[in-house]
């Protein structure tokens, strides 16, 4: 059975003191940057840059733009005028931070375990630092990234939402195309770590601190030492029943994090990749989001104008994979199917947060999945959604590998 494991770093497989490193790391960035920028701008600047990261819920503003549409304007410091300054901080100041952090040898035993089983690796760090200041934690707890393929280390480059956001959970899953199999988070932290991954129906591991005692609240949830982790992982096995239904703050964090994660593809796959179709009658990536795009504006809004407005209607089932050929998807601008997917997706999103209780339970009738609420058709959508990014995952993914030589 293939595991997906998700591992927080700082506090983690890293021993550190985040109060007393961020403090010394505040201390230095000021320092080093007090030819450009006063500290006593910087830092309020710093603090409310970084306040816009965990508040941030637009799919479409990556965490290094939120910080940036609110620092550079307080510093009043255009960003090309400092980053390079900034980028030398990280390159020959951040490594000198180390001495307030110890690595954890059982961490390495961990992930060296995990991936002699071929298991898939994420470090799921709180994406608020750029990449390099997260490559250089990981070498401090001895897991340099170029000796460890690790498949996604999140960094606020290029990604949408923070911890505790539920949207963070979501789009690390997106991000992974939806692993198949368990995936399991594991950290330190209840609140950041375990809580919200456990909103999204993962399985969590708490690396528990000395004498912590189990809440209420995360019953449920795997309390052990870092030590003892991996001996839990060997004899883990997955619970047989399926992931239950999520609750209206999760479907929501699902349904904002799949724009967010098909704009960094967009960005991380060329162009002509989305033309490509992995196998002759399978859709393209292009063709995907058109079909994304075209359910969410003659399907899914329409939908739920009439479950909102109708008493307990009838939802007949619609035949939209023909809609590939007959509007031809595979020869449509891509910037254009992208507008209109986020500005369709978003619509959505605006409606759904507008719902009250009742109304996320309000009924009707589907002609395949018989009796529904309104909460749970949106479940339905979600699913819909994972499917087509792991479809669309795969058709880059092939497209990529091949290149040109992949059958039209």
């Amino acid at each position: 059975m293939k595991l997906t494991l998700l591992l927080d770093l700082d506090g983690t497989l890293l021993d550190i003191q985040m109060d007393t490193f961020l403090q010394a790391y505040f201390q230095a960035l000021a320092r080093f940057l007090s030819p450009y920028v006063p500290p006593e701008l910087l830092l309020p600047a710093l603090m409310q840059g970084t306040r816009q990261m965990f508040a941030n819920r637009d799919p479409r503003r990556t965490l290094r733009q939120a910080f940036n549409q609110t620092f550079f304007p307080q510093i009043g410091i255009e960003p090309q005028a400092l980053m390079p300054a900034i980028d030398r901080f990280y390159e020959e100041i951040f490594p000198t931070l180390r001495a307030f952090a110890q690595p954890r040898p059982e961490a390495r035993r961990l992930v060296e375990w995990a991936f002699e089983q071929g298991h898939r690796v994420a470090i799921t760090t709180n994406p608020i630092f750029p990449r390099r200041a997260i490559e250089h934690r990981l070498t401090w707890a001895e897991l340099p990234p170029e000796r460890y393929p690790f498949e996604l280390i999140t960094s606020y480059e290029d990604f949408h939402f923070c911890k505790p956001a539920i949207e963070y959970y979501a789009e690390v899953l997106g991000r992974l195309a939806w692993p198949q199999g368990p995936v399991i988070m594991i950290g330190d932290d209840r609140d950041l770590d375990i809580r919200p991954a456990r909103a999204l129906s993962l399985t969590t591991c708490w690396i528990a601190p000395a004498g912590a005692s189990p809440a209420p609240s995360d019953h449920g949830v795997a309390y052990a030492s870092l030590g003892e982790v991996l001996t839990w992982l060997q004899a883990f096995s997955a619970a047989p029943d399926g992931v239950p239904p999520l609750e209206p703050p999760a479907l929501l964090a699902l349904l904002r994090a799949t724009p967010a994660v098909i704009l960094h593809w967009t960005e991380r796959y060329p162009l002509a990749s989305w033309r490509v179709r992995p196998y002759p009658e399978e859709w393209c990536a292009l063709e995907v989001l058109a079909h994304l795009r075209d359910v969410e504006k003659e399907v899914t809004l329409p939908r739920l104008e009439r479950i909102l407005h109708q008493e307990n209607p009838f939802l007949p089932s619609q035949d939209t994979d023909r809609w590939a050929e007959e509007r031809r998807y595979r020869e449509q601008e891509r910037s254009t199917v992208l507008q209109d997917y986020l500005e369709a997706r978003l619509e959505l999103l605006q409606k759904l947060e507008a719902l009250t209780p009742d109304q996320w339970q309000r009924p009707a009738r589907h002609s395949i999945f018989g009796p529904l609420t309104l909460q749970g058709w949106i479940n339905l959508i979600a699913e819909h959604d994972r499917q087509h990014l792991s479809q669309m995952h795969e058709a880059l993914r092939l497209a990529e590998n091949a290149g040109s030589s992949l059958p039209d």
